[in-house]
């Protein structure tokens, strides 16, 4: 979703970082509570690891129930055609993220950034504003469900391994989304709060929570 932090911000990078700054200021002086949600990218990693073992293993479970003689095996054409298709759905997972967020932003998919990690060769996307809670979740949980969870299922209804192994391989790169979302559930608003906002960090993997 975010950049990471501890490197070097582009020019257009860092001009985010400002606005969020002062965006985070500007609320603060409403009265605004803050509490930081971001996640380092090495715990981000250790999460689709062990995400991997329930994910994969239920489902394979779910695939051989469903199709008794169905094989798992990849095929030569099949898998140049994977690799082809995971490259577009990479960058088509950022889209998303940012279709979704505009839905429900003032000024809609101009209040959606998007950029590319040299570092670590892939792409993100950051909305610039606060976000309600459920719509936040929503954007966060878009890819996840359109790229991986339907393709999987697709694969276990018609036995098809292309899209079923496709469906786990987007899952898995939700892995983050997913841990940012778990703990945007865990927070616990204070009682008094009556609006919490989820503001997308431009530089860190995950947001932070306002709370009025």
């Amino acid at each position: 979703m975010s950049a990471e932090t501890n490197r070097k911000l582009s020019a257009k990078e860092q001009k985010r970082l400002d606005v969020f700054e002062g965006t985070c200021e500007r609320l603060l002086e409403e009265g605004y509570k803050k509490t930081n949600l971001t996640i380092g990218i090495a715990k981000a990693n250790l999460f689709v690891l062990l995400l991997a073992i329930p994910v994969v293993g239920i489902s394979v479970l779910l695939f051989v129930w469903r199709n008794p003689i169905g094989l798992l095996r990849p095929s030569p054409q099949g898998s140049l055609w994977f690799i082809a298709l995971f490259m577009v759905l990479v960058v088509v997972h950022e889209f998303l993220h940012g279709l979704t967020w505009s839905l429900f932003s003032e000024h809609h998919f101009k209040d959606i950034d998007f950029g590319f990690m040299k570092e670590y060769l892939t792409p993100y996307c950051t909305c610039a504003v606060p976000l309600s809670k459920s719509h936040y979740i929503l954007g966060a949980l878009m890819p996840c469900i359109v790229l991986g969870i339907i393709p999987t299922a697709l694969g276990i209804l018609f036995g098809s391994y292309f899209w079923f192994w496709t469906g786990i391989i987007m899952i898995l790169s939700a892995g983050g989304d997913l841990m940012i979302v778990w703990k945007v559930l865990r927070f616990k608003k204070q009682p008094e709060s009556q609006e919490v906002l989820n503001y997308d960090h431009p530089t860190q993997v995950g947001s932070v929570i306002f709370e009025k």
